[in-house]
């Protein structure tokens, strides 16, 4: 089926400058509209920690390509606009080149919250590593390499046993193991260490050495499981946030000698609310604000006033500046209660976009929060049924919105479970694409997309992991695993990495990122379900299973 978009991409800057190769193997073979898009992330990259240009890669020789692959059958719905001829490219090619990596270094002097050019790299901080769900406010980072090409079981956590705990949902009580829904581990670099720290399902928070597996600090319990993924502070202070279904969502000190709670959000701190008290987002830090969603189905943003005592210990003194509702009556009046914020806020420009159980995207403007200004509600966009998955905004602003298919509606059925958002349209006309996605009641999308380069990358409930053009929603590839697919796939130095319901992470070739991948490696953990997300750092690679452990992975030695 040929597409036509809603609008004409803006090209990014084109160069005679020589390509970057991949860590794996120099990509030749790219479209001409990746490889322009490449170049403007490796520019963006390498300009915020290099200032004298772009280093090629040595160029290793190319990976196996697997054979047992599905062929796509999507079926795509949209219509609108042309896309630019070549000349309408040409002209405008050069315009900003060069500018991305200067605007990300000065975000916050210029005011904006978050570049809209900073997708796909570690935000500004002066904490190196995976701090945050998918790494950035665009949720759009997905690691650092090289990614293991002989992988190898390097740590077990527990040794022995399992993280678990019992919890109650209504009248059912049953036993929760290891990493659930989102589950990533945030890796970085502290003390001449590659840290490890995530919540689980034994309710605490843990604090490793991602590469031995060693107990770094002492963990701090909640009184309930923790299923999202944990934020580190990313201006330097040892600090990690998180929520937990025992209702709170808390700042803790990792400094001295064991962790301290410095403050907790109670979920039922502000009213009205729908829904429950649990707190599965990872929040954002900015500028010492903090951003998240809670399934009380409210927004809420924070000013944290960091700060450290006489003793040098981190202190924090939270003002909550502002907090709404995540629904409106339209929503109620739709879908009825179940409207919890389920995902991770995200940022772009001076936006705050996120979405609900009830299906509202919404995006809000923040732009004078400083100043003291509440935030506005600036776009409403409904798709239908629960939206789980973060949003994901690419840089041209534009919003990936993956849903499940639950309720049945009209509107999801009419739109499908994958769509592509222009916010600075309203109604119906921000619509540019979407993707059918359903195979009967309970299926859909629960992982959050990846974008690389050209493309959007995601896994089903049905078991399908597949790729789209991000530009047209055309279906590019497929891949059938068998089991439910939660996790988000994370895409590192061309290595895509996935796991499923037969505790087994594959990696896939997706350098050239259009083509069908073939399968690098698949290692077995262990008979637990995959439904966390991975975290790559460094030669690192940390997952948790729904067994009840944690892994660390490296190349095989020797």
């Amino acid at each position: 089926m040929v597409l036509i978009a809603h609008r004409a991409p803006t090209p990014d800057a084109a160069s005679e400058d020589g390509e970057v190769a991949f860590r794996l193997s120099e990509h030749t073979d790219q479209p001409r509209r990746s490889r322009r898009r490449q170049r403007s992330v490796d520019r963006l990259r390498f300009g915020l920690f290099l200032a004298a240009g772009l280093i090629g890669l040595s160029a290793l020789s190319a990976l196996p390509i697997a054979e047992d692959f599905i062929i796509p059958t999507l079926e795509v719905l949209s219509i609108v606009d042309d896309e630019p001829d070549e000349a309408e490219v040409a002209s405008t090619a050069s315009e900003d080149d060069g500018a991305e990596a200067v605007a990300v270094e000065n975000q916050f002097d210029s005011g904006v919250w978050v570049d809209p050019q900073m997708v796909g790299v570690a935000p500004p901080g002066s904490v190196t590593g995976i701090l945050t769900f998918r790494g950035s406010p665009t949720r759009t980072f997905y690691g650092s390499g090289p990614v293991p090409l002989r992988p190898e079981i390097a740590w077990r956590y527990p040794e022995t046993g399992g993280l678990c705990r019992q919890s109650t949902v209504g009248a059912d009580t049953r036993a929760w193991c290891g990493l659930g829904w989102t589950g990533q581990p945030a890796l970085f670099e502290r003390d001449d260490k590659l840290w490890a720290v995530f919540g689980a399902l034994d309710g605490a928070v843990h604090f490793l050495d991602a590469r031995s597996g060693e107990t770094l600090f002492p963990r701090f319990q909640t009184d309930d499981i923790i299923k999202g993924s944990v934020t580190i502070d990313p201006d330097g202070f040892p600090i990690v946030y998180t929520g937990s279904r025992d209702n709170f969502y808390r700042a803790i000190a990792f400094d001295g000698e064991e962790p301290r709670e410095l403050w907790r959000l109670d979920a039922r701190e502000a009213g009205p609310i729908q829904w429950n008290n649990d707190w599965d987002g990872s929040g954002l830090v900015l500028d010492d604000y903090l951003f998240v969603g809670g399934e009380n189905s409210r927004i809420h943003i924070a000013k944290l006033n960091r700060t450290y005592d006489d003793d040098g210990r981190v202190q924090v003194d939270p003002d909550l500046v502002f907090t709404a509702p995540g629904w409106d009556s339209d929503l109620l009046d739709a879908v009825g209660e179940n409207v919890s914020i389920e995902n991770s806020v995200a940022i772009s420009g001076d936006t705050l976009y996120f979405a609900n159980s009830g299906g509202l995207v919404q995006g809000w403007d923040i732009s004078s929060l400083r100043d003291g200004v509440d935030p506005e509600r600036v776009f409403r966009y409904w798709v239908g049924d629960d939206v789980d998955a973060s949003l994901v905004i690419d840089d041209e602003g534009m919003l990936y919105v993956a849903a499940e298919f639950e309720r049945n509606t009209a509107r999801a059925r009419e739109l499908g479970q994958l769509l592509k958002l222009d916010p600075s349209r309203s109604g119906e006309d921000a619509l540019i694409w979407s993707v059918q996605e359903q195979q009967g009641l309970s299926t859909g999308i629960w992982g959050t997309p990846a974008l690389h380069e050209d493309t959007i990358v995601f896994g089903s409930e049905g078991g399908r992991l597949r790729a789209v053009d991000r530009f047209t929603g055309e279906s590019l590839w497929e891949i059938g695993l068998g089991t439910h697919l939660w996790q988000s796939p994370v895409i590192v130095d061309g290595a895509l990495l996935m796991g499923n319901c037969s505790g087994i992470l594959r990696a896939y070739d997706v350098r050239d990122a259009r083509s069908q991948p073939g399968e690098l490696w698949a290692l077995p953990l262990d008979e637990g379900c995959i439904e966390a997300t991975p975290a790559v750092w460094d030669g690192a690679v940390v997952i948790g299973t729904r067994s009840g452990s944690v892994y660390g992975i490296r190349d095989a030695e020797g």
